[in-house]
């Protein structure tokens, strides 16, 4: 309705029309272009810490109270319309579980559904204003593109807690600085403000204050310091204090989210008695920085339960899996927050955690889900040891898949190496770094040898996540004036965190193809595909079939039969083949798809089809101590989704010269009548035998995980039948399984290679 103007009604009305801007019912103009009639009356703020200006715990003021979002059915969607509502163009992203700390007072909203093109929250679906089953544990946060919406007033944006905030946090050794070896795991303790850094008084400094400043930096535990030498140290340096009264409890995740105060300007008497807070911290495995601490933290038992994190593009993130009776699961992101992902990192030598991830962020895994609604205090030493409800398949879907982001020590690796000549920052030729004698200084790697586990390695160095391709040649690039081969016979196994942990020639270099044309290049990409195999169909389809020679044809013309078959007297007589079903499943977070494009796949007229990869499989018999007595491999016949989850859809079919590939979701089936489907072990003699399949196995496509591209199962054959049992994937037993494994009924000595 139009508002009536009070001039109309007294006298007193006309003299209120002249002093004010309401005359004639024209309402005030507003001061911020970008308040929307659907938004007059709410207000929009960013709060929480350690944050960003543009991110932060999202908080609504509506009748005056200040409240939060709960983050139930929250979408990157809802996150673009608050972003809006808060003066930047779009989000980049959201978090959940109040990652940024709980709120207070009201939650104004829940289980909020936008479409993310709403001029206004209030055009968004939700539970309605105040109703909400939700806690401030399930506050939702927003993270938005660092730009602002042209013209847009803060008026109705305000960011709270202007006071002092720890935002970053170093340990900075007190001899020696600059000269150390990284990562730097004993110092004093600094802390970044905005005149500088500054030390910490150690007044009231405890071991939780250093488990929490370890976890930051990295390192999953602490150890004491030397405090006579540091107290000696002190009094020659200068100091400049910044923090006292830090209090932790120890399992935070930052700094911030402890009890601390900041000096004040005018405090002239600062830290009196004291001296500068002091940490040593203990790295892990990966980041151990002698070959003693490697092998004592080695020689530590493992228990049967175990962790482990994949997928993920980079070390110390990944899908969270446990193992329960010798099977790995996934747990379910129900109460899924930062003290239960703290845990998994630390249990797996990195630091706490700087994310919980929910909604399978790192891709969805296959089989059990082992556990949900964990709910970690912070200071078990296992994920196992938090309380946790054992769920049935009803309960979640791999959907749910739990993931964490872990803090990682800063050991620089990626000033060693960088790219040149590419289009993007994600490709070009490798350039490294080398030492001594003399300078350093910049120079290419040899192109002989390297493949894809090279160039996983040089990606992951890089933090550009995984390896497209591994290039032998990049003529095509410019090496600008770099041309020096300074590093060749590089030879990785895929799991090295750099380059110079790989093997290689050291200092003398070898190159059988000279120049730069054949140096060594990368295409990087944040995500790829990951294969696996479902072992338990093999298990259940495979049989022995006598097939007669002139059905097999087409399959000695592919190779697919053992090689005293080309001796045998054809057409007559019979192979003996062990035939078995292949599902391979894609859990990557991206299709797998033939390195080669269809104009170089080859056509087999015999089987009337086209092959993508010359080797997508091979199938071996070995014997118990792994010597191989027959094998059969096979060609990509098509890779195609056979069928894929519910909520994916098909995306290559091999009809009509189509694209071949597995989607994200999907699996390929090679059923168990179809020509090559088999391993010919018409020489092999009765006996106990390891079956073996390998995915993939020159690593032609790369993948996120090739660890889990072999499948191994026990065989007894007795001459006329074999029994196939006990399958799993290569790395999923522990060592209590696999000693099982090798003491199955009848067979004397199954030492698997």
């Amino acid at each position: 309705m139009r508002p009536v103007s009070v001039c109309q009604w007294s006298p007193w009305g006309l003299l209120l029309c002249l002093l004010c801007s309401s005359c004639l019912g024209s309402p005030s103009p507003s001061t911020d272009p970008e308040k929307r009639a659907g938004s007059q009356g709410l207000r929009f703020r960013l709060a929480g810490f350690p944050r960003k200006p543009y991110e932060g715990r999202v908080e609504i003021q509506r009748a005056g109270e200040w409240g939060t979002i709960c983050d139930d059915d929250f979408t990157l969607q809802a996150a673009h319309v608050l972003c809006r509502e808060l003066g930047f163009t779009e989000a980049t992203g959201w978090t959940h579980s109040a990652k940024y700390g709980p709120g207070t007072g009201r939650i104004w909203l829940d289980n909020l559904s936008c479409s993310g093109t709403e001029q206004s929250v209030t055009e968004c679906a939700s539970r309605g204003w105040g109703n909400s089953d939700c806690t401030h544990d399930e506050d939702a946060g927003v993270i938005c593109k660092d730009q602002r919406l042209p013209g847009f007033s803060d008026s109705n944006v305000i960011e709270v807690e202007h006071h002092l905030q720890v935002e970053e946090v170093r340990i900075r050794p007190a001899v020696g600085w600059g000269r150390r070896p990284l990562p730097v795991t004993e110092g004093l303790v600094e802390v970044r403000l905005p005149d500088g850094w500054s030390q910490v008084c150690d007044k009231g400094w405890s071991a939780h204050n250093s488990h929490v400043v370890c976890g930051m930096l990295g390192f999953p535990s602490e150890k004491r310091v030397n405090a006579a030498f540091y107290r000696l140290l002190a009094q020659r340096q200068q100091h400049s204090f910044g923090l006292h009264g830090v209090a932790c409890v120890g399992t935070e995740a930052h700094l911030s989210l402890c009890s601390l105060e900041f000096y004040r300007a005018n405090d002239t008497a600062r830290c009196p008695g004291g001296g500068p807070a002091v940490v040593s911290c203990v790295p892990g495995p990966l980041y151990a920085a002698s070959s003693g601490q490697k092998k004592q933290q080695q020689s530590k038992p493992q228990g049967e339960a175990r962790v482990r994190l994949k997928g993920g593009a980079h070390p110390g993130e990944g899908r969270v899996e446990v193992l329960k009776a010798s099977t790995w699961g996934t747990v379910c992101d129900r109460k899924w927050d930062l003290h239960a992902a703290s845990v998994v990192c630390r249990e797996l030598g990195f630091g706490s955690a700087r994310e919980a991830l929910s909604g399978a962020r790192m891709g969805q895994g296959m089989g059990a889900i082992h556990l949900s609604e964990v709910r970690c205090s912070g200071q078990e030493l296992s994920l196992w040891k938090c309380p946790h409800k054992n769920i049935t398949a009803e309960d979640c879907s791999h959907s749910q898949d739990a993931g964490v982001r872990c803090n990682l020590p800063y050991t620089g690796a990626e000033t060693r190496i960088r790219l040149s000549g590419g289009r993007s920052q994600h490709e070009g030729r490798v350039e490294v770094q080398i030492g001594g004698p003399g300078p350093l200084r910049w120079g290419l790697i040899c192109g002989d040898d390297w493949g894809t586990l090279e160039a996983m390695v040089a990606c992951r160095q890089l933090g550009l996540g995984y390896a497209n391709h591994g290039l032998q040649e990049t003529w095509y690039w410019d090496s600008g004036n770099i041309t020096e081969v300074v590093m060749s016979g590089v030879r990785c196994t895929g799991t090295e965190l750099s380059l110079d942990q790989c093997a290689h020639h050291g200092t003398h270099t070898t190159c059988k193809r000279t120049g730069t044309r054949f140096t060594a290049g990368v295409i990087c990409s944040e995500t790829a595909s990951d294969l696996l195999l479902h072992s338990a169909l093999v298990q259940e389809t495979a049989y022995i079939e006598d097939r007669p020679l002139h059905m097999l044809y087409c399959a000695a013309e592919e190779n697919c039969l053992a090689s005293s078959a080309r001796s045998a007297n054809w057409p007559y007589g019979h192979r003996r083949l062990l035939r078995f079903s292949s599902q391979i499943h894609n859990l990557g977070r991206a299709d797998f798809r033939p390195k080669a494009g269809r104009h170089s796949w080859v056509w087999h007229e015999c089987h009337g089809h086209y092959h993508s990869m010359d080797i997508f499989t091979h199938y071996d018999i070995l014997t118990p101590n792994g010597t191989k007595v027959a094998e059969g491999h096979k060609a990509s016949f098509c890779l195609e989704d056979t069928e894929c989850q519910e909520d994916v859809s098909k995306r290559y079919e091999c009809a009509n010269f189509g694209e071949q590939g597995i989607t994200v979701g999907c699996w390929d089936l090679y059923r168990h009548d179809i020509d090559c489907q088999w391993i010919d072990i018409t020489d092999v003699k009765p006996g106990n035998y390891i079956l073996q399949v390998v995915i993939n196995p020159n690593f032609e496509v790369a993948e996120s995980d090739f660890t889990n591209n072999a499948m191994k199962c026990n065989c007894k054959y007795d001459g006329h039948r074999i029994w196939v049992h006990n399958c799993h994937i290569g790395d999923a037993f522990s060592e209590e399984a696999n000693r099982r494994f090798e003491r199955y009924p009848g067979q004397t000595s199954n030492q698997i290679i």
